[in-house]
């Protein structure tokens, strides 16, 4: 039997020219010439096991054309071209029992990436790639068409600055036609709002705001970036969305593992900054925003700062951190740490729509299970007449991950002669109601955007900023150990006390009831 990976190659595959060759009115058919993409740090774990994959799947898509790409992976690892190659090959296809189809589309995959070893902070190395990519954009000979190249940082931030500094200097288009040269900066973007800064300074000082793509890869999730069509094109929610009708809302990542040997790394940072500051703050964003004047990638982010600023300071009173039994066992992690696995923080918004609602977000590792979703709890139905509040409110739930889905819960009439009320949902789930669909990978999209020059999921520089201006008291806070992390057990909720900060908040669980997504 086909396995789900290989079933999605093909289909990708099934599509292919499709994909490409009819995007007429697309930003990817007002572009040719030469398109170098360069992955940095090629020989990482992130390389291989997010950013190749998803270039290839855009391959397979053919919004890579083979006779406008080429690929290059640089870093410091002395290896020829076949050995990465040999390297990455692997985690382009998870499953072993593949067609001779997909093998082929594969090794023709593979065959457009080029490697180079350098350092990240000399000109040698870097001199070198640029007369690579040179000699690649030579080879096009395209008279009309024009030079664009992609940097992609798959590296840890401490070397951001020396490699901008090193493309600046040595590896910039030189194409005078109307090409271009974007970078691709993964986070973290610091570890508080001076280390941030000075990042996006350093950064800034090389390149114009346009060129730079900070990427939070949650923006590029598929129900994430529905949120704005679920708000502003559906009429029946425009009414409700607001302080009158909404009692509460979460944004919750909760993962049913721990830091699985990358203990001493997370203790740099903790859930706070890995997960809350940026993916949940996001999303909360996108929940919070007032329309836009238009789609344009600039109205859509200036709603978003916006939001940011009106966040009140965090009280210490509306905040639980816990740390899992069992972290300080890892060896790279100090056995005094006080670095939080797990987070419950509220955010009180002050404007007109959204006085008094908390904005609960919820971070964990090692919990009870794994899932990251947006729960909008509405308020209670005034005069109820059925007596059924007991068994809990109205939710708007939005699933992420896994089982990607959106269903409202509510009170319904239970089968029977019996006049009895029950909680039931009107459901959306992606994998019943669009078979035969491949939900893309949120790097896919995020990378495509980049190369039409879409800034729309990425973070801008004062979008940044105003973000940690929300987070860094509390995070020095925690850092001088003024906020104690709170032991609780792997497998379970968390700490209790941040079930008691919940109920707070006026969140109310609904007990008895639980959302079981429909199976094909």
């Amino acid at each position: 039997m086909m396995g789900s990976s290989q079933w999605h190659i093909e289909k990708r595959l099934s599509f292919r020219n499709e994909s490409f060759v009819d995007r007429g009115d697309s930003e990817s058919s007002q572009e040719c010439g030469s398109l170098s993409i360069i992955v940095l740090g090629a020989s990482g774990d992130l390389a291989k096991k997010k950013t190749f994959p998803a270039l290839f799947n855009l391959y397979c898509q053919g919004f890579l054309p083979p006779n406008e790409v080429h690929i290059f992976g640089y870093a410091r690892s002395k290896m020829t071209n076949d050995e990465l190659r040999d390297r990455i090959r692997g985690y382009l296809i998870p499953s072993k029992n593949v067609t001779a189809q997909i093998s082929e589309e594969v090794a023709n995959f593979l065959h457009l990436i080029k490697y180079v070893s350098g350092s990240y902070d000399t000109e040698e190395g870097f001199r070198l790639l640029d007369k690579e990519i040179s000699k690649y954009e030579c080879e096009q000979n395209r008279q009309d068409g024009v030079a664009r190249r992609l940097f992609y940082l798959a590296l840890p931030p401490s070397v951001y600055p020396s490699v901008c500094r090193m493309i600046s200097l040595c590896c910039m288009t030189k194409s005078d036609n109307g090409g271009w040269t974007r970078v691709v900066v993964e986070k973290p973007f610091g570890k508080d709002l001076d280390s941030a800064e000075q990042l996006s300074s350093q950064i800034g000082e090389l390149f114009n705001e346009s060129q730079i793509y900070r990427i939070d890869h949650y923006l590029g999730k598929e129900l994430v970036q529905n949120m704005l069509v679920m708000r502003f094109a559906n009429r029946f929610f425009l009414p409700l969305w607001n302080r009158d009708n909404i009692d509460n809302v979460q944004i919750v990542f909760r993962e049913d593992f721990g830091t699985d040997g990358r203990g001493g790394y997370f203790d740099e940072y903790g859930i706070v900054r890995d997960i809350i500051q940026n993916h949940l703050l996001q999303v909360l964003c996108l929940v919070a925003m007032e329309k836009p004047a238009s789609l344009t990638p600039e109205s859509i982010r200036d709603e978003k700062v916006k939001v940011l600023q009106q966040v009140n300071p965090i009280s210490d009173e509306e905040v639980v951190l816990g740390q899992y039994e069992g972290y300080r066992d890892d060896p790279t992690v100090p056995k005094d740490s006080n670095t939080p696995t797990f987070a419950t923080v509220i955010l009180r918004i002050h404007n007109e729509r959204w006085e008094g609602v908390p904005f609960i977000l919820k971070a964990g590792k090692a919990l009870n299970s794994r899932k990251a979703e947006i729960r909008v709890q509405f308020k209670d139905v005034p005069g109820d007449i059925f007596r059924c509040k007991k068994q809990g409110r109205n939710e708007f739930v939005i699933r992420l991950q896994p089982s990607e889905a959106i269903y409202m819960k509510l009170t319904v009439k239970q089968p029977g002669l019996e006049m009895s009320t029950v909680q039931s949902e009107l459901d959306l789930s992606y994998r019943q109601r669009y078979q035969g669909v491949v939900i893309p990978e949120a790097y896919e999209r995020l990378i495509l955007d980049t190369i039409r020059g879409d800034q729309q999921h990425f973070v801008r520089r004062d979008e940044l900023k105003a973000a940690w201006e929300i987070f860094t008291p509390l995070l020095h806070r925690i850092d001088r150990g003024e906020l104690k992390s709170i032991p609780y057990k792997p497998g379970t909720r968390g700490p209790a006390e941040a079930d008691e900060l919940l109920q707070k908040a006026g969140y109310i669980q609904t007990h008895g009831y639980i959302w079981i997504p429909p199976t094909l």
